[in-house]
């Protein structure tokens, strides 16, 4: 580890203060605050998938980066070997993915609908303050020989170099990565500009620790091989100096910071990888860093998650992992694809030899902070409104809505709120009407303000006043995390499961947002519920707490679930999980 760092008995964590350096040049925005510290964070064990392997057994966290990283300090502090990001990169848009009800006859568009993931939409001060405070987090996490690379376009990534060096000190700095995609067609060469056709990776590490890695040398170049020896290995002596140099010693061309030889999806459309998640990278990229980072058996991170490619990469090359998302769709998407992967590998060791990887297939799921109320933090707005039954407005710039007599401002849920978030809403208040209202009632607050947010930092409330000073407002925070757990924030489904001898049947499944959504489609008609399934796992001996399925009915893209499964002798509390193409999930009990 780099510093000092204090775990208080109070469960905070306390950051060694890192002093400035004369002529060291520092990026410097509006609202930038140093990160101190930060809370440890409890984590809930869900589901498990698979046995552990000497001891280790993966994990996927559903929640706040911020949240998942401050509970693993605990734990993994300076152990983790690579961490690979995919932030996102203020693209001011909204990425979304295609939903589509299940079934080989189903071709007609009213059954099909765009849902949105998430969107990457910040204030500059607002995203560069998201992206350090995670940095620091991710040194943090780092072991002494341990590596970053963080994935960005041309938009931001000159500020977060800064901020990275700001954080790892110059020294750490090794390369900048550039990722030719060569995408030539859509909407990129539309633009009247240069067309962007590249990436940038910047890499960063506390060591020295790198496997080299190489390119083929190529058919053209191994045609001047052409002799052979009573061994019958290839060679080559034409070059004067009368020895021998052998074709199989040869490594080949040695990697370079110019990727070219690695597709984007733009250029694959058809590749069997795409899970149809929104900023999908392919595996060979993450192999790469992989490899080139780390060694059998490391640890390997990613808190930005998506689709799970830097786990799924990870887990086929025997590397352990951990992942986070906050989108319910990431950790659905990532457990069906390791679950998959998993099967394959599993069945393949059987018939490995002693020298093949030790591969880690298992692996757990967990809630970080209670983190269990939105599948889609896009959505969170509309929901809260509805299920705290706010008046809503919707031609206001300061406030979502009034409660009670009290204006309403809904933070962003898709990370803890920080004094950042109150930034606009501290600048745009109406101050003019606030001094009016202070010479007409001395002595009454000029306003009554109720925050709501998703986990909060400690000291919220009171940089709020302290901003507002000369003006005495009613400030209250509700933070649905603690203060709302049970909260109603969406229609939950409903299914109809029984047992008949020693058949466990799925009747009916009612996945209530989803129907929602498709009676919005002119001419929607589903004709079976299995339509709607992307997946149903099956635990015969249910404990009360964690689901560990034996039945993991994951059917191909246009195929539909089972529905009926055969229950063994030993089954005790059936506990069945229905996922449905949101993402959603219904979890039921048959006795």
């Amino acid at each position: 580890m780099d510093g000092q760092m204090i775990f208080d008995e109070n469960g905070e964590y306390k950051f060694a203060e890192r002093p400035t350096i004369k002529g060291f040049p520092e990026l410097r925005w509006t609202g930038k605050r140093p990160f101190k510290s930060t809370m440890y964070f409890p984590a809930q064990l869900k589901e498990t998938y698979g046995t552990d392997v000497d001891g280790w057994i993966n994990k996927i966290f559903w929640g706040d980066n911020l949240q998942v990283m401050s509970h693993m300090l605990k734990e993994f502090r300076g152990k983790i070997d690579l961490i690979y990001i995919d932030p996102p990169f203020d693209s001011k848009a909204d990425y979304k993915k295609k939903i589509k009800v299940k079934g080989k006859e189903v071709s007609n568009d009213s059954l099909a609908f765009e849902e949105k993931q998430y969107n990457d939409i910040w204030t500059n001060d607002e995203y560069l303050q998201f992206i350090y405070e995670r940095l620091i987090l991710i040194k943090e996490l780092l072991s002494l020989n341990g590596s970053l690379y963080i994935h960005l376009d041309e938009k931001r990534s000159h500020y977060i170099k800064m901020v990275l060096d700001e954080v790892f000190g110059t020294s750490c700095f090794k390369r900048e990565i550039i990722w030719s995609t060569k995408t030539s067609s859509g909407f990129k060469t539309s633009a009247n500009n240069w067309v962007r056709t590249h990436d940038v990776i910047f890499f960063y590490s506390k060591g020295n620790k790198f496997n080299k890695q190489y390119l083929d040398y190529g058919a053209e170049y191994k045609a001047r091989f052409r002799k052979k020896d009573e061994n019958g290995r290839l060679y080559r002596d034409d070059r004067g100096s009368g020895i021998k140099q052998y074709l199989d010693e040869l490594k080949g061309i040695p990697m370079g910071d110019v990727w070219d030889d690695i597709m984007s999806f733009q250029q694959a459309a058809t590749s069997t990888e795409l899970l149809g998640y929104p900023t999908q990278k392919p595996e060979k990229l993450l192999e790469r860093i992989i490899k080139a980072s780390t060694n059998e058996g490391d640890i390997v991170f990613d808190c930005f998650m998506g689709s799970g490619t830097t786990q799924a990469v990870a887990m086929k090359l025997g590397r352990r992992f951990i992942g986070a998302d906050i989108n319910l769709g990431a950790i659905q998407t990532t457990t069906k694809r390791l679950i998959g992967i998993a099967e394959k590998l599993d069945s393949a060791q059987q018939t490995l030899e002693q020298d093949n990887p030790t591969y880690y297939t298992g692996f757990e799921v967990y809630n970080v902070n209670n983190y269990d109320f939105f599948r889609n933090p896009v959505e969170a707005r509309d929901l809260i409104i509805e299920a705290l039954e706010i008046q809503k407005f919707d031609n206001s710039d300061v406030y979502d809505g009034e409660l009670d007599g009290r204006m309403v401002k809904i933070l962003p849920v898709n990370h803890i709120a920080t004094k950042a978030d109150l930034a606009e809403l501290i600048a745009n208040l109406p101050y003019k009407t606030f001094e009016q209202r202070k010479n007409d009632y001395p002595g009454e607050p000029v306003e009554r303000i109720t925050l709501v947010c998703m986990g909060h930092e400690p000291d919220l409330r009171a940089h709020f006043m302290a901003e507002t000073t000369g003006f005495k407002i009613d400030i209250s925070i509700v933070d649905i995390l603690k203060d709302k757990a049970d909260l109603q924030l969406k229609r939950e489904a409903e299914a109809v499961a029984v047992r008949e001898g020693n058949r466990l049947i799925i009747k009916e499944f009612y996945p209530m947002n989803l129907m929602q959504k498709l009676s919005l489609q002119k001419d929607s008609y589903v004709e079976d519920w299995k339509q709607l399934v992307e997946s149903i796992m099956v635990d015969f001996n249910y404990d009360g707490a964690v689901l560990s399925p034996v039945v993991m009915d994951i059917p191909a893209k246009n195929e539909l679930v089972k529905g009926v499964y055969e229950i063994p002798e030993t089954a005790g509390t059936i506990r069945i999980k229905i996922t449905d193409l949101l993402s959603e999930s219904l979890e039921i009990e048959v006795k």
